[in-house]
Order: structure tokens, then C-alpha cells, then sequence
């Protein structure tokens, strides 16, 4: 028999908040986190803003209670895992619990101050500054840190990595495989990352506005956004309150462009339908749609045309939380979850901030003031990453 995969807790931090709390209270209140870097050294501090979390390495080596030189990328999965899985911690003896973690930068930080130093001659004798280079290292550190044995695994496609991550700890509880899981991901920022996006050309250099005719580019953000699922054996062990369920999922690749969706939103297209399909609902059933909303030309295009096609005239409630948060990479989809998550929980609909101007090719617009005391039954969640890598997640009230 399939069994549901119900949400019990989650964990977060950002460059809004450095848990659940906080990061809700700044959502409600509407404070972005997007500023000018202070712990990233980079040539474009003074141009290029981005959602940084305020907090020193060993900062988050104290929140989180792990080694203080992670590299930074698991510095923040650590802290959301901590308070995501503390409460039943000491109550999952017994259940098969996996670690599903997503990241596009692995431990880069460290790297990137390997080779200054190497080519400079100089030999740092911590190895460990190119031992955690790679995305699965990172999920290494975490897992064993927090002594996840039974299933522990890394998935890394772009942006959507975090979606995927959630969406796989889902089918495995749906399949019987495991009881619990911790999905989601983490990313920080890094200089080789910045300049990438940079060359692209598709940065702002001014806090971005999702969904506006004016939009410039993306910013660059960082955190980590994980779920704890749990079928109902563990509900019963761990004595936790379900809020809500995975109740769809689906990942879809119009293989268009490395960078670029395809103009008519083919991929985002099969990701939510077939989201939608999975969950056994309606369009209409949508209340909410979390969007992916980077800010740069192409994507709010796809997405917005993809929207259309599915919703018609009657398009639900809609934002992107990336005006807050900046995109937060392989993090994104498990911080939206999240947020997705406190939306049903709470009741609320966070605005699109910055929104001025409508979009010529596209019939409607976000929605940009803060909505509460809402009945929020389901809403979807879009996670779209390069190399046309599309994954939708529908998150359903108990």
C-alpha cells in the first residue's frame, strides 16, 4: 500500500531570517534581505546586491553545532537540518530515516581559497579546503553530523536540485522504503558562482522585481530549506502533527538551451501538469502558486506563458519569494518549500515585492500585497533550473 508523505516540520535559514520564525516574520512584514555582501569577498561588492545570510562561518558553526571549518555550504545545512530534525532527534530509534540534500556549489568556498593560496606558492596545510570540493561531500559532513545511517543522498540539477531532493524522499516514503526523511537543500554564496552568473549578464544590479516589465536580472542569494516527511508509523513514534503533504510532484526537461527555457514554457509546462496529475487535482484547486520568479527576462516569460496555458483565465494567487531571499540556487526549491509550507500553515499569501509595471506578453501579474486569514487547501511550488531541468511540487492541506 502507498503511503502519504506528510510534512511535519521544517527548518531554514536565509539571508530573512535564521529559522523558521524569523524568516515567517520577515516574510509578513515584508523585509527583504537583499543588500550589499559583507562576508563574501568579491570585486562586485559595491555593484552586484545579494541575499547573504548575516552571519560569520563560525556564527553558523555555533547555531548549528558542527565543525567551524565546514565549508559554508554545509555550515547552513547544518543549522536548518538542527532545528528541521531536533524535536525528534531522540524519538526515530528504530525508523529508516534517509538525508535527501541538495547543492550546485558543494564546498567551492574552501576551494577558492586553496587556489589563491596555491598559486601563490603557498601550501595550506589543511587539506581539508579541496577535501569537501564536491556537492556530495557536503551531504557527507551533514549525515554523518547528525548520525542520518539508513539512506543518504545528493541530487545537484541546478535549480531545481532541492524540488528533486523533496520529491524523491516522497516517492520513497510513498514506495515503503523509508519511514522519515530530511529533504531539501543548502548553497552558499562563492565568487566562481557570482561570476558566472555575472558573464551571462543576467545579475541586477539593484534589488530585482520579479514578474515587472522592467526587470533587469536576479540576485544572487544564499541559505539552506529543508522538510522532515514522515509516513504514519512515524507520525505515531515521533508523536508529530502533520501539516501538510506532498501531495504532487513532477520533473519534466524540454531540453531547449543549457541556460535559457524555451520560450513558450514547454518543460515548466509538463512540470506542473504533471504535478497537478499526480496529486489528483484541478487547476482550479490551486490557491497558491510559489512561483519561480528569478527576475531575468527569459525565465518570468516561460514561466508566465506556462501559467497561462495551464490556469487560463483563472489564475490563482501567485509571487516570487526570491524578492526577498535573492535565488538561492540548489536551496531554492527546499527554502520555497518552506515558505510553501508556512503559506498553508498560517494562512498567508507573501506579496511579489518591487512589482510596478505589468508584462506585455503576458495577461497577469503577481500578486503584491500580503494576503491572510486565508484557507490556503493547496498550493504549487516551481522550481526551474538550467539545462531546461523543470520540477513542480504541490503541497496540500491535512
Amino acid at each position: 500500500m502507498r503511503q502519504t508523505a506528510y510534512v511535519v516540520n521544517t527548518g531554514i535559514i536565509t539571508a530573512i531570517g535564521d529559522d523558521t520564525s524569523s524568516c515567517l516574520d520577515s516574510l509578513v512584514s515584508c523585509k527583504s534581505g537583499i543588500s550589499k555582501a559583507e562576508y563574501l569577498e568579491t570585486f562586485w561588492k559595491d555593484t552586484l546586491p545579494v541575499g547573504e545570510v548575516k552571519r560569520s562561518n563560525q556564527e553558523l558553526a555555533a547555531i548549528s553545532g558542527s565543525g567551524k571549518y565546514w565549508p559554508r555550504t554545509a555550515l547552513l545545512s547544518a543549522a536548518a537540518v538542527k532545528e528541521a530534525w531536533k524535536p525528534f532527534e531522540k524519538k526515530s530509534t528504530g525508523l529508516r530515516t534517509g538525508f535527501f540534500s541538495a547543492s550546485t556549489n558543494g564546498g567551492m568556498d574552501l576551494t577558492e581559497i586553496f587556489f589563491k593560496t596555491y598559486k601563490k606558492g603557498q601550501h595550506p596545510a589543511n587539506l581539508q579546503q579541496v577535501m569537501y570540493h564536491e556537492c556530495g561531500a557536503v551531504t557527507e559532513l551533514v549525515s554523518k553530523h547528525f548520525r542520518f545511517s539508513d539512506f543518504t543522498t545528493t541530487i545537484s540539477t541546478a535549480c531545481s536540485s532541492s524540488a528533486n531532493s523533496i520529491m524523491m524522499a516522497a516517492q520513497m516514503i510513498a514506495n515503503n522504503m523509508i519511514d522519515v526523511a530530511v529533504a531539501g537543500g543548502t548553497d552558499g554564496l562563492i565568487r566562481f558562482t557570482l561570476n558566472g552568473f555575472n558573464t551571462l549578464m543576467i545579475l541586477d544590479k539593484q534589488p530585482c522585481q520579479p514578474f515587472d516589465k522592467n526587470r533587469r536580472g536576479l540576485n544572487l542569494g544564499e541559505g539552506a530549506g529543508y522538510i522532515v516527511l514522515a509516513n504514519e508509523r512515524a507520525l505515531k513514534q515521533l508523536n508529530a502533527a502533520p501539516i501538510c503533504t506532498v501531495s504532487g510532484y513532477a520533473n519534466a526537461n524540454d531540453a531547449y538551451h543549457q541556460t535559457a527555457s524555451s520560450p513558450e514554457g514547454t518543460g515548466n509546462i509538463l512540470a506542473i501538469q504533471g504535478a497537478l496529475n499526480k496529486a489528483g487535482i484541478n487547476a482550479a484547486d490551486i490557491d497558491y502558486i510559489n512561483l519561480h520568479g528569478t527576475g531575468t527576462e527569459n525565465n518570468d516569460s516561460s514561466e508566465g506563458k506556462a501559467i497561462e496555458t495551464i490556469f487560463g483565465n483563472n489564475i490563482p494567487m501567485a509571487s516570487s519569494t526570491k524578492a526577498f531571499t535573492g535565488h538561492t540556487l540548489g536551496a531554492s526549491g527546499g527554502v520555497e518549500a518552506v515558505f510553501s509550507v508556512l503559506s498553508i500553515q498560517h494562512g498567508v499569501v507573501f506579496p511579489n515585492l518591487r512589482w510596478e509595471t505589468p508584462m506585455d506578453d503576458i495577461s497577469w501579474h503577481p500578486t503584491t500585497e500580503l494576503k491572510t486569514g486565508l484557507n490556503i487547501r493547496n498550493v504549487l511550488s516551481n522550481s526551474f533550473g538550467f539545462g531546461g531541468n523543470c520540477s513542480s511540487l504541490i503541497f496540500s492541506k491535512c
